[in-house]
Parts: structure tokens; sequence; C-alpha cells
């Protein structure tokens, strides 16, 4: 297929959905989770569940990087852009994250503080250059896509030896995560959620290939199958899934191979691994301390860690009791399990990430209107 309409062909749809209904085992039952936020949204907004035998059920993950960013790092962002002299640059989404006291950055920047939306971390490095009497620092938020870029900046602003441009690094990575997940089922607690494999992430694997989840599938037993992001494509890999499940196989497959290789972009990972080294351990949103499951700046670039610079203290904050986004990031709960979703939670009135981000569950489904059924079902 060359076009992207053919990979949203309603006919090869149902096409694909009557075939894993033929193979899914009648007393079966396929727990499958999309970590990727950007998968949720697909299943969403093209009704893919519906078109699923019930055996099958969708399980939505934490693949959203603004939605399992801790309510503590959101408060340390706006201290930082409260302060006199500085310009805090980020992404939009990061604007409306709900943090202490009802703030926000949005009204952060009502209070008067300096704070702009950016497209990319290059934005950022001109805004330094343009306004050298002030500080400005990036608030940098994503999984592995998006960590190359930021480690352009980082270099760039080392080359041109700016001396008022910092980085607050708050990358993630998603294998780490998914470890942490099956440690959670594992143990069998409170926290934990049976998952019999997973849709991988497709941008991720682009930069860091189909390799690292190889030792994971190994290990916990668990497939894997790296999937776009067009309906065809998810359908393809449930489908991919269900096979191996049925087959008694926990292999890593690569449905997505317009896209993704083995290796992935060693440029990216060479540049990644020459600005970043892991934290010991990071602290998510729904997930708690996961070990090595982020990125901070190395010590020869510390005069561009903004951590560093500005001496930031983080501080552990619960999220609020009534949003269940916690619960939804680690596939225990369904968005309308929530008792203020789509009334008192909204796109336009989040009380949780979930509902703030363009990746998180709880957008998706008030988005697409696909709550509607369920919760009068």
């Amino acid at each position: 297929m060359k076009y992207i309409d053919e990979f949203r062909d309603g006919k090869l749809a149902r096409a694909l959905a009557r075939t894993i209904a033929r193979e899914v085992r009648p007393d079966g039952s396929y727990r499958l989770m999309e970590f990727c936020g950007g998968h949720t949204h697909a299943i969403s907004r093209y009704g893919l569940e519906d078109l699923l035998p019930p055996q099958v059920r969708m399980i939505h993950g934490p693949g959203c990087p603004v939605c399992v960013l801790p309510i503590g790092r959101t408060d340390s962002a706006i201290e930082l852009a409260l302060k006199p002299g500085v310009i805090l640059c980020t992404y939009a989404d990061t604007m409306r994250i709900p943090a202490s006291g009802g703030l926000s950055l949005f009204k952060a920047k009502a209070q008067g503080a300096d704070v702009r939306m950016v497209y990319s971390s290059t934005d950022a490095l001109r805004i330094a250059q343009d306004e050298p009497q002030r500080e400005v620092v990036f608030f940098a938020i994503g999984f592995e896509t998006t960590t190359p870029p930021t480690a352009v900046v980082i270099k760039q602003a080392a080359a041109l030896g700016l001396t008022n441009f910092s980085v607050y690094c708050n990358h993630v990575l998603t294998p780490a995560a998914m470890v942490h997940l099956m440690e959670l089922s594992a143990a069998g607690g409170a926290d934990s959620v049976r998952i019999d494999g997973f849709v991988g992430p497709s941008h991720v694997s682009t930069i860091i290939g189909s390799e690292p989840y190889e030792k994971f599938a190994a290990c916990y037993r668990k497939p894997v199958v790296i999937a776009g992001f067009e309906p065809l494509d998810v359908m393809q890999s449930i489908l991919m899934l269900v096979r191996q499940i049925n087959q008694g196989r926990a292999e890593v497959e690569n449905q997505f191979i317009r896209a993704v290789t083995r290796e992935g972009n060693r440029k990216a990972q060479r540049l990644t691994d020459e600005v970043f080294e892991l934290r010991a351990a990071f602290d998510w949103r729904g997930l708690g301390e996961v070990p090595h499951s982020a990125l901070k700046i190395r010590a020869e670039f510390a005069a561009y860690d903004a951590e560093r610079r500005f001496d930031i203290p983080y501080r552990q904050v619960p999220d609020p009791k009534v949003c269940e986004c916690a619960a939804i990031l680690r596939g225990q709960k369904h968005p309308s399990d929530c008792r203020v979703f789509g009334n008192a939670c909204t796109p336009e009135q989040p009380i949780g990430a979930c509902m703030v981000s363009s990746e998180g569950a709880c957008a998706a489904f008030y988005t697409y209107g696909r709550f509607r059924s369920r919760t009068s079902s």
C-alpha cells in the first residue's frame, strides 16, 4: 500500500476482524495492551474495539509522556517560570497539565510568568539567541522519539557558547516502563493488571529499533508486535498477537516494517548517549518510582542542565483523589470508570493529565465519543 487512505480501508478492516474472530479460541482470553497513546486514539477514533470479538480486550497503557509526568515535576517547571528573568519554553500539551494549587503553566503565564509555547527545541534555542539578557529554559518532555532533538540543541548551545540556555530534562524510556508493568503484574498486588501481549510503539521504535524488546519478550514470555498508527496497522498487529498467543510464542514481531528496523536509528542513539545518561530512578504518574526509566544530562553538559543551574528540588505530590488517572495509566481502569470523566473533567476543564494530552486515553474516549456506548451498556 502506498497511500494513507489504503491504511483506512473499511472493507479490509472488517476482513481482518473476521480473521481475528475465526482464530481466537472460543474459551480464550486475550488481554492486549497498546502502550502508546497514538494507538489508543486510533482504536477509539476508528471504533476498532467494536470490530473485535469479545475474547479480545484492549488495555490502554501509559504511553503518553504528558500523562505520566508527575505533578511535582510540573510544579518545578512552574516555579522556574515564575523566577524573575526566566523565559520557560515548552510544547503545547504541557501548558495545560494540572499542578498543585489549581495552577498550570497557562495560569502561571496569566500571573505574569513568561511561558512560551514552541513547536520544536530549536525554537527555544533561537529565543535564547535573540534574548541574551534573559535565562531561557526549555522544558523537555517525551519518550525516545523527542530525545534526539533535545540532544541536538544542547550540543548547538555548547558550540555557540550560549550562557543563558538550559534544559529541564524529563525524557523517559519505554522499555523500562514495560518491564515495570510486568513486575507489577508478577507481584499480584493492588496495582497489578494481567497483560497477555503488547502492541508496541512505532515512533519510539524508529529510534531504538525492535531489538530492545527482545530481552523483555524472552524474560516475561509476552509477545510484542510493533505497530503503525493507522487502523489497519493496529488490526493486523492484533491478529499477529493472537496468533503468537495461540501458538505459545513470545517473540518480537515488526508490523511497521515501512519505518522500523531491528537496529533503529544508530545516529540518533549515539547522539542521545553522548548527551544523556540514565537516572537511577524516575517518578512516573501511575507507576511510581521506576528504576533506570529516564535520562539526565551528562556532567560534560552540566552548564545546560536547568536542574543543576537552578538547584530545582523535586517534591512528590499526590494525584487528586477524585481522579483515576493513575489507575488508567496502569491499565487497571477504563476512562469511563472515573466518576468525574466527561462531567467535572473534560478537555476544556481537565482534572487529570489523561484528559489534557492529545495522546491521553481520557481525551481519546471523550473526543471520539466511544465512552457513550460503554457507559450506557
